[in-house]
């Protein structure tokens, strides 16, 4: 059924050929690679933080967030605490490094440290880790859409991809960018309708509000004891440094705005801006999710049909209806804690007022698609088209590869998205696939980065080793019973932090052996000349 008013719809509509349009005015500016992929270094340092503000500021934080805040508690707030230390090591290090090499992908300069395989490696690492972005963010919209237009969420991927494709790839990076100030705007003002429209039918106001989550731990930040086993606030401290470090040091998403900027410095500048805004803005999130458990205390009755709804899916089409409502009376708050925003938004928001936010709630899983395509576009062209396939690109050439690049991106983003249906938090399936992913390319990249001495060798046994690791952490909890002793007894967040500590360390400790076998070598050869 579409719950969506014929003004709602027109707000919507008229957002996204507003969408469309600003593709095809700035597709007119698009005539060399260049252009397309760095904007020629013309972007003022502000517009590029709203930017990355608005990529961070993804539909994962919009209806993640305040999911996982209803669900448990403002534990994962923790994540964006982390991000001023690793902002301070990515303006001071990773910004001047480069701007100096000139190199459009992030992940040339690894090829001229170890070779062929470490740029592909962390190619391929870059890319899958853009589908589970790409794919958890349609999936967070299309879950959202489907409560307020009962249209099916693999028709919803469908249609809201094929506008975000249209205007990447005639608009490129220039493009994105300045959409992305507006919508940066637009997702803010949403955030802030939402808070408003829920203290103004939450009686008691904002006392009632602190009371209850007070009540039921909702601002706990998690446990201080040097746990690692569970989601304390090291755990998650630690997981949002180094994902954070990974965003800003190695993620092309955020290294190509770098090339923007008109200077390092405006670079930098836009790092500490996007932090300065997101904090608050991710705390605001939180506050939406703990506003909501406790409007939904104070009416239990009008979270039913949502806790039917999740019950009826987990049940087999055969499933009565008193098996479904004993099913649903057993849900704990985090089974069902991504469809309360959506569900609040179709029952008690006023008519245009819901296409405000449905536009605020598209832009920002628009801002992060869009970036993902062009940045993975711009990967798969320099690192993989044109290193394996064709090295003399002319413009045109690059231009149809970089083209055809983001569709392919945005359709497997798009499937990615619909074999995500079913899941029970998209904020916690995006943290556990990003850490995978991520982990062992920023491991490389910190080697490459920090020790200069370490040889191909050496890099390439780290990194085996590291991927093991990896790929241990993650899969070992499904083995039997009787190798228990053998399973990943840390938190599911730590694995990139392990990760990227096993290769990185290792790395240094193989190139310190090495230079020690060089010193004996070296004086045993001395002596012998000396006798």
């Amino acid at each position: 059924m579409n719950n969506l008013r014929l003004l709602d719809l027109a707000i919507i509509a008229l957002y996204l050929v507003a969408m469309i349009a600003v593709g095809v005015y700035f597709a007119r500016k698009n005539k060399n690679p260049e252009q397309y992929s760095s904007a020629s270094g013309t972007i003022p340092g502000w517009a590029i933080g709203l930017s990355i503000y608005a990529t961070f500021l993804s539909s994962n934080t919009f209806l993640g967030v305040p999911g996982k805040a209803f669900g448990t508690n403002w534990n994962a707030f923790v994540f964006s605490i982390s991000m001023p230390l690793a902002a301070w090591v990515a303006a001071r290090y990773f910004v001047p490094f480069y701007r100096s090499t000139g190199e459009i992908s992030a992940y040339t300069h690894l090829e001229k440290r170890f070779g062929s395989w470490a740029r592909t490696y962390a190619v391929v690492c870059f890319l899958l880790t853009q589908l589970a972005r790409i794919g958890s963010i349609f999936f967070g919209i299309a879950l959202t859409l489907q409560a307020l237009t009962g249209f099916s969420m693999e028709m919803i991927m469908l249609v809201t991809g094929v506008c975000i494709i249209i205007y990447t790839v005639l608009g490129g990076i220039e493009a994105v960018i300045w959409t992305e100030v507006v919508q940066g705007v637009i997702k803010t003002f949403g955030a802030l309708l939402i808070l408003y429209l829920i203290i103004e039918n939450m009686p008691g106001g904002v006392g009632k509000v602190v009371e209850i989550g007070q009540q039921n731990g909702k601002f706990s930040l998690g446990g201080f004891a040097p746990d690692f086993t569970q989601s304390t606030f090291w755990v998650v401290l630690l997981y949002g440094f180094f994902i954070n470090l990974n965003n800003f040091g190695v993620d092309q998403n955020y290294v190509q705005r770098y090339h923007t900027a008109t200077s390092a410095k405006q670079a930098a500048k836009s790092i500490w801006l996007c932090v300065w805004l997101y904090l608050p803005a991710s705390l605001l999130f939180f506050v939406i999710g703990s506003a909501l458990f406790a409007y939904y205390q104070v009416h239990p009755e009008l979270i039913e049909a949502v806790k039917l709804k999740v019950a009826a899916e987990r049940l087999p089409l055969t499933a009565t209806a008193a098996q479904i409502s004993q099913t649903a009376s057993q849900l704990l708050p985090s089974d069902y804690g991504d469809k309360v925003m959506p569900h609040f938004m179709v029952t008690k928001i006023p008519t245009g007022f819901v296409g405000l936010i449905v536009s605020a709630i598209l832009s920002a899983a628009m801002s992060t698609i869009s970036s993902g395509m062009n940045a993975s576009a711009t990967v798969f062209t320099a690192d993989i088209y044109e290193r394996y396939w064709n090295t003399k690109l002319t413009g045109r050439q690059m231009m149809r590869a970089l083209h055809l690049g983001t569709v392919v991106v945005g359709l497997l983003g798009m499937g990615t998205g619909i074999a995500m249906i079913g899941i029970k938090s998209v904020l916690d399936v995006w943290w556990e696939l990003s850490g995978i992913f991520a982990a062992g390319m920023l491991g490389l990249f910190l080697l490459a980065v920090i020790s200069r001495q370490t040889s191909n060798h050496e890099a390439l046994t780290a990194t085996i080793i590291g991927v093991l690791v990896i790929l241990w952490m993650t899969f070992s909890a499904s083995l039997p019973d009787n190798l228990v002793v053998l399973r990943n007894p840390l938190h599911k967040s730590m694995i990139i932090v392990v990760g990227t500590l096993t290769i990185f360390l290792l790395g240094l400790l193989l190139t310190r052996l090495r230079r020690n076998r060089l010193a004996v070598g070296a004086t045993h050869n001395e002596v012998q000349q000396t006798a």
